[in-house]
């Protein structure tokens, strides 16, 4: 019997993802953990292994097109093994069918009639994926015009992307409504609906302030100089410190470490911490879990393996669900302050800025030089008011400036 291939659940919000790239065809042979697809959400490509050994005999979801979480996206088997119709065909239901009927004829766009150019190829019956006859309504299409190249003669989303319209007829009316994403592909386009369905969904307020870690860097140094082996695993790296701050004020303020999706609010007892991190095509978020039950020098390695990982492209798709809080480090670029956007589901999440240097008179009436670290807290305000956000932000500030803390 045909073992299928599914569509892979990558984070807790993530209901359908699209097939970005068949790296096998059908009729090849595949070992089990081989790479046989690659997917598009949650604001990475994903790769999709094997499940068994055998032979890729059936596509059902072709690069481009969309499928639920945990429905199959294709089958493998042994050679000349037949799959069931009712498994192996369209995925489009029978009352989108039905809808669709409707839709020949004319397509409308925030509720405006859209002029649509007949079809004078003589094709017949049309079938196109849901999302390729949305993004076509947006632009003002026809989907009888566009080039198919899916399974079984169907328009792609890929396919209306990259249709370019002949000739408008004379007196179109076309109304187009922007909508997240539309126009870009790939990562680009996951990040574009991420962030926008985050600034939609959400009651975003940031508040900041400036850390003075005077203290904590002279700490680091301290216990550098008195560690009898060298500290190369990163824990007491600024990024790792910070972290463990984070962590604690998350343990303190456990509201705060929690999700808000489906219109359930929902505690978590882990901390799950997520590392925004800048790659080639756009920004993934690697997890670091239960990182509350580390040690710093476990904290630091954890940090250092999947920030390092995540550029390289080796990340495991499962490092990238479950955070519970994100931090997102812009230190390097030069930036003090910004406004970082929430990671749903989550409800908060840090930005930390550059290292600054300012004077400052002191007790004794002398100028003295103090590290600052600005950062910014962006937190969900249909969950948490100002006040207790300001007092998680600043259990933030007060670890990083009584740095032994972070050890006991």
């Amino acid at each position: 019997m045909a073992t299928e291939i599914i569509m892979p659940k990558l984070g807790l919000t993530m209901t359908e993802g699209t097939v970005y790239e068949w790296v096998k065809n059908e009729g090849d042979e595949v070992k089990k953990g081989d790479i046989v697809a690659s997917i598009n959400s949650e604001k990475l490509t994903a790769d999709v292994d094997a499940p068994v050994d055998g032979t890729l005999i059936k596509i059902v979801v072709h690069e481009g097109e969309d499928a639920k979480c945990k429905d199959p996206i294709g089958y493998i088997g042994v050679t000349g093994e037949k799959v069931g119709e009712e498994e192996a065909t369209a995925k489009v239901p029978a009352e989108a069918e039905a809808k669709d009927a409707k839709q020949d004829e004319q397509v409308q766009v925030n509720e405006q009639p859209v002029t649509v150019q007949q079809n004078n190829n003589d094709k017949g019956r049309v079938f196109v994926t849901p999302l390729a006859r949305k993004i076509a309504a947006e632009k003002g299409f026809d989907y009888h015009q566009v080039k198919e190249t899916g399974g079984n003669g169907r328009v792609t989303r890929r396919d209306v992307e990259n249709y370019v319209p002949t000739q408008q007829p004379a007196g179109a009316s076309i109304v187009t409504h922007a909508t997240a994403g539309v126009g870009l592909t790939g990562m680009r386009q996951i990040i574009a609906q991420r962030m926008m369905s985050s600034l939609q969904n959400t009651a975003q307020v940031t508040l900041q302030l400036k850390a003075d870690i005077t203290n904590l860097m002279s700490f680091r140094k301290d216990l550098q100089q008195k560690v009898n082996r060298p500290l190369v695993d990163g824990q007491l790296s600024l990024t790792t410190l910070v972290t463990k701050a984070v962590i604690l004020a998350l343990k303190d303020t456990p509201e705060m470490n929690a999700w808000y999706h489906d219109g359930q609010y929902e505690k978590v007892t882990a901390v799950n911490i997520g590392m925004a991190v800048a790659v080639a095509n756009g920004l993934v978020v690697p997890v670091v879990k239960s990182a509350d039950s580390m040690t710093l020098t476990e904290l630091g390695r954890s940090l250092n393996t999947v920030i390092t990982d995540a550029r390289e492209g080796t990340l495991g798709s499962s490092a990238y669900s479950d955070g519970t809080f994100t931090i997102s480090n812009l230190g390097k670029s030069g930036v003090e302050y910004f406004t970082p956007v929430i990671n749903q589901p989550e409800i908060g999440i840090l930005g930390v800025g550059t290292l600054l240097k300012e004077l400052a008179l002191g007790d004794d009436d002398q100028i003295k030089q103090l590290l600052k670290l600005p950062l910014s807290l962006t937190f969900d305000h249909q969950i948490i008011d100002g006040a207790p956000a300001a007092d998680f932000l600043a259990k933030i500030v007060s670890y990083l400036e009584d740095p032994y803390t972070l050890i006991l």
